[in-house]
């Protein structure tokens, strides 16, 4: 017999595991494509997360609301001039709109979205510094450490009080220097008297209690945590602050409310100088400043850069350019034009361009006092302090739980609710809640916000199931009455209304509800309400109707932004 050849049998070998190979490499494909089939049909892949480019010269800075529109259009300018850097990065900024207390707790984190901040006046950058120390320096003999590396302003405007001429004629009597006594005595003695600042998470609100402070303990300068807890100047603050008709959130929302509304919204309104220059100067029904007789203070708009680590040496420089752009004479000429007052101060702010003038109810000559501007260790205390000398508040929370806000929606309304309520810190406020599909389903009437309560309410919340029709007007009625019937003019009487629908079950009409709001109104304890759209299909007539019958305001949400909203909100009160 022939013996076969060796050379054939290793042919025959390679080609066997040749194809052993070709074989596995087609079932490695073929198992591949059916876990990315797999994959498609149960959800979307994961986003890789960004690179980070350690030459990157873009930066992205986050302001404060109230300047919204002279931000962008400066940061546009400076974009256009495409600066470059000495590696040939084109500089550019991009712009993340944020209220300024979520600026600081977010640069308090390791990775806050941003690299620089502009919010409405250095006493958040004074804030986030002490914090950032506290919660970084190992021992009381370390040098304190800073979050912000480097700074700059270029635009300030002073704290006034808005008013129609005819307002401020009658503050002022034979005195033409009319001061925070003042606002408090007029809305002491006229009960249809109106007027409103913003929550301590904003500048405006936050300097013009500072100033109301700086009123109750006699003092210009040196306020200190003992001027800010002496009885008496509580007192003096606590008799202020509960004339107040309501909080709010950023000033540029109220007076964009004061323009459209008129007189029926507010009597005065505590702003920047520079918002009551723009109202004049887009020909509206006109206002004017008060520049309070005791002294203001001023929001001065820094421009800061972070101390961290993750910022490259280039957007460094965009951060440096970007301040010497905004610096420049036609920059800080456009800053005066919009209203503000330039940082640069060879800049002429009563020159023939300036808008500073009477005849947009400003007067550059003023203020004749600046306060000056307490450490943050007192800031701190007048946060704080501020809680309990506010006007305490009644509020029903009316909820939409009918069929249509299954799913999603209820779930994103059940933490937009418990973070309402997380926000209301007063010591004396009071919160319920109407629920309501086809009909009024329960009630939770108005009690005291005690940590036992808190949970009771978030053990409601939490259990709020969606079925039915949409009584939106039985249940507005239901909160509504029982407000009056606690007669408690001492307090912020509100309802804050939501619904996804259109109204279809309730037996009160549009009209004797709206009826009923104005008479009572009138007649006994004013009561606001705040609707909430939620979604596309809801009844934006019906709420629109509901909320300027009580001089309150209409707002929109949708899944996304409703949490958002109801934190807004909750700053009202």
């Amino acid at each position: 017999m022939t013996k076969p050849s060796s050379g054939l049998s290793l042919r025959r070998v390679l080609i066997a595991v040749i194809a052993g190979i070709v074989l596995l490499c087609i079932a490695c494909i073929g198992l591949l494509a059916v876990i990315g089939a797999y994959s498609n049909r149960s959800g979307p892949a994961t986003e890789a997360p960004p690179v980070f480019d350690p030459q990157s010269a873009t930066l992205t800075l986050a302001y404060s609301p109230e300047k919204a529109e002279l931000i962008q259009e400066l940061v546009n300018a400076f974009n256009q001039s495409k600066q470059r850097t000495s590696d040939r990065r084109t500089m550019s900024v991009q712009l993340l709109e944020m209220p300024p207390d979520q600026m600081v707790q977010a640069a308090l984190n390791d990775e806050p979205g941003f690299q620089a901040l502009s919010p409405d006046a250095s006493l958040w950058l004074d804030l986030l510094d002490l914090q950032w120390a506290e919660e970084h320096r190992r021992d009381a003999e370390e040098l304190a450490p800073r979050r912000i590396a480097d700074s700059a302003r270029y635009a300030v405007s002073p704290i006034v009080i808005a008013a129609w001429p005819e307002v401020a004629q009658s503050l002022a009597g034979t005195d033409q220097r009319i001061g925070w006594a003042d606002l408090q005595a007029r809305a002491t003695s006229d009960p249809d008297f109106r007027w409103s600042h913003a929550s301590t998470s904003y500048a405006s609100g936050m300097l013009a209690t500072l100033a109301e402070f700086y009123a109750g303990a006699g003092k210009t300068r040196g306020l200190t945590a003992a001027d800010v807890t002496a009885q008496d100047t509580l007192d003096t603050v606590q008799a202020l602050e509960r004339s107040v008709s309501f909080y709010g959130d950023n000033e540029a929302v109220a007076m964009q409310l004061m323009s459209e509304k008129g007189r029926n919204f507010l009597d005065a309104l505590v702003v920047q100088e520079a918002l009551v220059v723009q109202h004049n100067l887009a020909g509206l029904d006109p206002l004017v400043a008060i520049y309070p007789r005791e002294g203001t203070l001023w929001e001065d708009h820094p421009l800061a850069l972070l101390d961290d680590p993750q910022v490259t040496d280039n957007q460094r420089r965009t951060f440096q350019a970007l301040a010497d752009f905004l610096r420049q004479p036609e920059q800080q000429a456009l800053i005066l034009a919009r209203g503000f007052r330039p940082a640069d101060l060879n800049i002429p702010i009563d020159g023939p361009d300036s808008p500073l003038t009477a005849a947009n109810g400003v007067d550059a000559r003023e203020p004749q006092t600046t306060l000056q501007m307490p450490g943050p260790s007192v800031v701190q205390v007048v946060q704080n302090v501020w809680v309990y000398t506010k006007r305490p508040s009644n509020v029903y929370l009316v909820v939409d739980t009918s069929g249509s806000m299954r799913g999603a929606k209820m779930e994103n309304v059940r933490t937009a609710l418990l973070s309402f309520i997380a926000q209301i810190q007063g010591a004396e406020d009071r919160l319920g809640m109407v629920e309501f599909s086809g009909y009024v389903t329960n009630i939770i009437p108005l009690q005291t916000i005690t940590p036992e309560y808190r949970q009771t309410l978030r053990s409601e919340i939490t259990a709020l199931d969606a079925r039915g029709d949409t009584a939106l007007l039985d249940a507005v009625r239901a909160a509504y009455v029982r407000l009056q019937q606690e007669n408690d003019s001492g307090r912020i009487n509100a309802i804050v209304a939501m619904t996804d629908g259109l109204e279809n079950a309730s037996a009160t009409s549009l009209r004797q509800l709206t009826n009923e709001i104005e008479q009572q109104n009138r007649t006994g304890v004013r009561v606001i309400l705040f609707t909430i759209a939620y979604g596309e299909d809801a009844d934006l007539d019906t709420l629109r109707t509901l909320a300027e019958a009580s001089g309150g305001q209409l707002r929109t949400g949708d899944p996304e932004t409703i949490r958002e909203l109801y934190r807004l909100l909750s700053q009202y009160f």
